[in-house]
């Protein structure tokens, strides 16, 4: 399937000494709720289903209650081009827990987006309808722009003043989004700020502002790369050829061929794969979001993790707590596409964001109802 973008142009892309790391978006401890408008955003993937309730806090918002769930919504669609009756029976059962608290916190603002599986399935249209009938819940299939726009915004409490040039990478389970952003012409302390302005669209916004450079959406996630490669046998030749056919799908991304200076150049990830790699290179045995969410990594840190993975094998993944028994089956499609984008591009560092879809959906419909300390990123 050839990879969804609009016309791009040119890119030129560190030190993120400065990077500008606001109030963590979600809080270790239980919130105190005061009064105030309670927000929702659900993110369907191919492979989990995630929800976050929150209320604004200032130009932040605190999470009061949260779900996630492996659906594997996805599984099988590669070769039938449909949702098979399991895995909506199993998504529709996390929905209905979703709705629930919904209902138990009296949230009236909120969006509900499903993404890559919904978007390739020819029996997308009916699933949707049997989760309104059975949950209440009005799901829609966003387009892959938006997918990719909301997972940037979510990054912009990360955004180094220092920025010039940013790659915000999104790894799902059924694709991976890439934007790369221009901020040059935006003052420093500014650059955050116009991240979030780009909620609005990819579209110029004129002088002075964040200009999205070229943007693209790989139909290739952890789930449907592995799903490629699965009669490969040896473990690592399998993980080898995933990471350069990951390669070969960004040929007609207009950065990947640029001469780029590592001066002023960002990358962040988002992604379970992106906190998986970070929570193993910390040696957690519990995952700890405030230990995460804006850690750097260098590319020998992220090859050692890689190592690591491969030297243990399937059996040793399944077993190791800092994976976990969701994600062991996925983490070596994953990594190949990291380890893939840390050889192409100009830095030895990458910023790890857990936050994304839910975070963003989060942030523009706050920002849309002007409730943000700072209004609304007009």
């Amino acid at each position: 399937m050839t990879p969804e973008r609009p016309r791009g142009a040119d890119a030129i892309p560190g030190d993120e000494s400065d990077t500008v790391v606001d109030t963590p978006v979600e809080p270790s401890a239980t919130p105190h709720l005061g009064p105030g408008q309670l927000y929702a955003a659900l993110d369907l993937g191919t492979n989990s289903c995630r929800m976050l309730i929150a209320q604004p806090r200032g130009s932040q918002f605190q999470v009061v209650d949260s779900f996630s769930k492996t659906v594997q919504l996805g599984v099988g669609l590669e070769a039938s081009g449909r949702l098979s009756r399991a895995s909506m029976g199993r998504t529709i059962q996390a929905l209905r827990i979703c709705q629930k608290k919904i209902e138990k916190h009296d949230v009236r603002r909120m969006r509900l987006v499903a993404t890559e599986a919904c978007r390739r399935a020819r029996n997308a249209r009916d699933f949707i309808r049997q989760v309104k009938r059975e949950t209440g819940l009005a799901l829609e299939i966003i387009a892959p722009e938006e997918e990719a726009r909301l997972a940037v915004i979510s990054c912009a409490p990360l955004v180094s003043r220092r920025t010039e040039q940013l790659l915000v990478v999104d790894i799902g389970g059924g694709s991976t989004e890439l934007v790369w952003i221009d901020l040059s012409s935006v003052a420093p302390e500014e650059r955050p700020r116009a991240i979030m302005r780009l909620h609005a669209g990819f579209t110029p916004q004129g002088e002075g502002a964040a200009r999205v450079v070229d943007w693209i959406s790989v139909p290739l996630g952890v789930a449907t790369l592995k799903d490629q490669f699965i009669d490969v046998e040896d473990d690592a030749a399998r993980f080898a050829l995933m990471s350069w056919f990951f390669e070969e799908n960004l040929a007609s991304f207009s950065p990947y061929n640029a001469e780029n200076p590592r001066a002023g150049f960002q990358i962040i990830g988002t992604s379970g794969t992106v906190t998986t790699v970070a929570a193993s290179f910390l040696g957690l045995r519990r995952y700890d979001r405030t230990k995460v969410d804006g850690l750097h990594m260098s590319s020998d840190q992220i090859d050692t993790v890689i190592r690591d993975y491969l030297a243990l094998g399937p059996e040793g993944r399944r077993t190791d707590p800092r994976i976990g028994r969701d994600r062991h089956s996925l983490i070596m499609s994953g990594a190949a596409i990291l380890q893939a984008l840390m050889r192409i591009w100009p830095t030895d560092r990458l910023s790890v964001a857990d936050r994304g879809l839910r975070e963003g959906l989060l942030y523009a419909q706050m920002s849309a109802d002007g409730v943000l300390e700072d209004g609304p990123y007009k």
